[in-house]
């Protein structure tokens, strides 16, 4: 009797052999159902992330129409008293920083307190014999926001010691 012939490239297996191949398809398509599982994982979690992200722009640009709604109300009474309009953008303004206390950024005053590179940016130095040396003297640009939550740093004016300015 001759051996029989291979089946696909395969010769006859024994039974251990048999056993060995079947867990290894079984892996292989457990394998396959797991790549397959985790693909799947992968563009729910990027629709939700891109769903997130749309429902936060729409919740904040919800909360800046008022804002733009009292801007345009101010640029429609721009034939009014001068101090009428005045009084009207100081009130926006006054809006557009609760807005942004709402969010978690209010704004920081900043002058009189230590410089902090984490909260402040240096623009500028300036001996002041009535501050402390690094002394924050005056704010250019307001800083929104604290710790992690920073929106922006507070750009600022830093108090120098006598000759500090001039390198000396």
């Amino acid at each position: 009797m001759s051996d029989p012939e291979p089946r696909d490239g395969v010769s006859e297996a024994s039974g251990g052999d048999t056993d060995l191949l079947a867990r290894l398809a079984e892996a292989q398509d457990q394998r396959l159902r797991a790549l397959a599982d985790l693909d799947n994982l992968r563009k729910r979690c990027a629709t939700q992330v891109s769903r997130t992200r749309a429902e936060a722009s729409s919740t904040v640009a919800a909360e800046w129409l008022p804002v733009v709604d009292n801007l345009d109300r101010a640029l429609s009474h721009s034939h009014a008293d001068p101090d009428a309009i005045i009084e009207g953008v100081e009130a926006v303004r006054e809006q557009a920083l609760a807005v942004l206390e709402g969010l978690g950024f209010g704004r920081r005053s900043d002058a009189g307190e230590k410089f902090d590179p984490a909260r402040h940016e240096a623009v500028a130095a300036r001996p002041d014999p009535t501050a402390e040396s690094g002394t924050v003297l005056e704010v250019v640009r307001a800083g929104y926001g604290e710790g992690d939550h920073q929106l922006r740093p507070a750009q600022v004016v830093v108090a120098t010691g006598p000759g500090e300015a001039r390198g000396e």
